[in-house]
């Protein structure tokens, strides 16, 4: 009889170790479920943001051309209104407001001598895109719009100016791609008066070797010379584009341009003096369309000192992209600088969001998308508010 009951008892010891084994398994396939559940709504709906910011050019479509359209947008998009499918508009991509922004939307500060300072009040910031999209206080998201080609140039060391470019795909050196480049420098003026701005365009004469690199020399140029050089890489059908700009500071400073607006086919630039004395400058706009000829549409002189450290500029630019080439000096010494009006003119990257450091759970999405002809990668960056909870 002692016999049985202790039987009995190992007997249900052991049915109970197996009913918790069991409870603990579901419960944890069951969190399992609902993990994987909560990751696939993210996922999801990471791609779902993705695709509504770039298939569609907002409402009104056409506010990244004018400030006041900036003010009253009432649905968000950087899709280019006048094409389909993954094409930006490179002005809307523009006017992205950093979350570090103050006065002015640092999208490019000195990167190889080229500002793009865009004025904060003409530009659209975090938290009112997410209220448009839709996600304010459910999700956050960073969004970064990157070249897929990316073109480094650097100065090679000579007695003469010799410029070297590399340029890389993916994760691989671009070998055998074609180069087309422009070339501006300067030269110092008379004693008292501006520089004068030289070029040299040039296409379809140089290709990247097997690592990717293509030296370009300019022998009858000493290597001080004050220059600006744009490249545009392209293989395969697609396009990548580099710059560098000497930005010398001269006796007397130099000069930084700031966009003060872009509304109605118009853009009014400040150009700043960072220093003291007579700084002489010559200024041109060249519209840069999809075929790398630029057009130069409008040319600016004149001079800025203590008295007047600013000059405005009023540039006619039709809405079409390009850049703004600026070669200063102060009678013996020269420096240049540039800022491109759309992205695309000289592959400007962007970075538009809440900082991705120290979140649990990030659905990222990617699409291949193309700014002008310039091929670019848009990566979305996706995290949900609402800890573990899954929502759709």
């Amino acid at each position: 009889m002692a016999g049985a009951t202790i039987d009995h008892l190992v007997a249900f010891v052991i049915f109970l170790a197996a009913l918790l084994l069991f409870i603990g398994f579901y419960n944890q396939m069951n969190q399992t479920a609902i993990v994987y559940q909560y990751h696939t709504s993210i996922a999801t709906k990471c791609s779902d943001v993705l695709d509504s910011m770039l298939l569609n050019p907002g409402s009104p479509s056409d506010w990244g051309l004018s400030d006041s359209s900036t003010q009253s947008l009432t649905f968000f998009g950087v899709q280019d209104p006048e094409f389909q499918e993954y094409r930006l508009s490179p002005f809307s991509v523009m006017r992205l407001l950093s979350p570090s922004a103050q006065q002015y939307n640092n999208v490019s500060w000195n990167v190889n001598g080229g500002y793009l300072l865009v004025q904060s009040s003409e530009c659209i910031g975090y938290h009112s895109v997410t209220s448009m999209l839709g996600i304010n206080g459910t999700y956050d998201f960073q969004l970064s719009i990157t070249p897929t080609i990316t073109v480094s140039i650097s100065q090679v060391p000579s007695t003469y100016l010799e410029l070297e470019i590399q340029a890389y795909g993916t994760g691989f050196p671009l070998s055998n791609a074609t180069v087309n480049y422009l070339m501006f420098w300067a030269t110092p003026g008379t004693s008292g008066s501006y520089p004068v701005l030289n070029y040299n365009f040039t296409s379809n004469l140089l290709q990247t070797d097997s690592s990717g690199m293509a030296l370009i020399p300019f022998p009858s140029l000493s290597s001080g010379t004050a220059f600006c050089f744009i490249a545009e890489v392209y293989t395969g059908g697609i396009y990548g584009t580099g710059y560098l700009a000497q930005d010398t500071v001269t006796t007397a400073g130099n000069l930084i341009p700031y966009i003060e607006s872009y509304d109605g086919g118009t853009a009014k630039i400040m150009l700043a003096q960072i220093g003291m004395g007579n700084l002489y400058f010559n200024a041109s706009f060249y519209a840069l369309p999809n075929n790398f000829l630029p057009a130069q549409a409008g040319n600016f002189v004149g001079t800025v000192n203590s008295g007047t450290p600013n000059e405005n500029l009023t540039i006619t630019t039709s809405n079409q992209t390009g850049f703004l080439v600026v070669a200063y000096g102060d009678g013996s010494n020269c420096g240049m600088v540039i800022t491109p009006l759309g992205v695309s003119s000289l592959g400007t990257p962007v970075t538009f969001g809440a900082s991705v450091s120290g979140k649990n759970w990030v659905a990222t999405d990617l699409r291949q998308v193309l700014i002008g002809d310039i091929a670019y990668q848009a990566k979305l960056s996706l995290w949900s508010l609402q800890g573990t909870g899954v929502t759709g």
